[in-house]
């Protein structure tokens, strides 16, 4: 092993070491963004993304390594396979400053390697991900500090440790993973999507909007970009520009829909009717639509408007119930 390979994994160790003492056991999971929440529920796409960028020519890079990660854990857990990345003691610094960093390799040294221990940033990369994917937190800052030390310029490696540091709550450590992200790699829409999404999180809509616009003009199709997109324009008082980047997202239903259920949680009754109603038009049938609307009505004193709707929710309900039967 070469000496300047053995340095850059004590770098890597080092920085893991160091992050590990700000953490506790079990982290503190984002439970995310309310409307980010409302907006998923009705199935659309939204928050940050985990996947690979996609390349201008060319397949998705997807290359898995199934074989779980332990090295770390080992080191910090006692042993336990099953045990995350702990806090570190007194104890485990003086274990870490006593292993040595020098190693003599000639042409009779046999290099032992663990089975399914990664052996290149890329496979610390995609076992990062799949920790992330997990909400293992602790040992996916681990794997991902490691992809990021071992190749700075892995953009994705940055952006999913970014993704990880901002579910901790850490959430200025994650904009400056974000920004190494995009540094590296301009044209990345995913790691501008995550730093716009992380800008969002932290009221910064203005800035959001800007970094997500620019990542939905280099991948126009992708629904979370969109999405993310009408959210910080929504908190900016946008409602026309969320409308369209949620209709870009899913079409002119779930677009009025999806603001709709916004412009309720905000209080604005009168603008959600309106886009209800635009939904309604699209789809008479609709069922979560008629008895929003019959809600909305009654809660702002329109007996009447609500009633008409709960008889079409009724009548819809009916010619379900008789479908199903078969007509008979």
């Amino acid at each position: 092993m070469s000496a300047r390979r053995i340095i850059t994994i004590f770098m890597a160790f080092t920085l893991v070491i160091c992050a590990t003492a700000l953490w506790g056991a079990e982290g503190n999971q984002n439970d995310g963004d309310t409307d980010t929440n409302v907006v998923a529920s009705s199935g659309a796409e939204a928050g940050a993304s985990t996947e690979e960028p996609k390349k201008k020519k060319g397949s998705r890079l997807g290359r898995m390594f199934k074989a779980p990660f332990k090295a770390v854990g080992r080191l910090f857990g006692g042993g336990d396979d099953s045990a995350k990345v702990a806090r570190m003691s007194e104890k485990d610094a003086d274990r870490f400053e006593s292993v040595g960093v020098m190693r003599v390799d000639d042409k009779t040294t046999e290099r032992a390697e663990k089975p399914g221990e990664p052996n290149d940033a890329r496979g610390y990369l995609e076992r990062g991900r799949e920790l992330l994917a997990e909400n293992r937190l602790n040992e996916a800052i681990a794997a991902l500090s490691t992809a990021a030390s071992l190749d700075a310029k892995l953009s994705q490696a940055h952006s999913l440790l970014a993704v990880a540091y901002d579910r901790k709550g850490l959430h200025e450590r994650a904009r400056e993973s974000y920004e190494r992200a995009v540094g590296v790699n301009e044209s990345d829409a995913q790691a501008l999507n995550n730093l716009g999404y992380s800008l969002y999180l932290n009221g910064n809509y203005r800035a959001a909007v800007e970094r997500l616009k620019r990542a939905a003009r280099l991948a126009p199709s992708d629904a979370r970009i969109l999405n993310n997109l009408a959210l910080a324009q929504f908190h900016l008082g946008k409602y026309d520009d969320a409308y369209k980047s949620f209709a870009r997202a899913g079409g002119q239903f779930n677009g009025h829909a999806n603001l709709a259920a916004l412009l309720v949680r905000a209080g604005r009754d009168e603008r959600a009717a309106e886009h209800l109603e635009a939904a309604r038009r699209i789809d008479p049938t609709s069922a979560n639509v008629l008895r929003q609307l019959a809600d909305l009505y009654q809660r702002t004193g329109r007996p009447d408007r609500a009633e008409e709707a709960r008889k079409a929710l009724e009548a819809e309900d009916a010619r379900q119930q008789f479908a199903v039967a078969g007509g008979r």
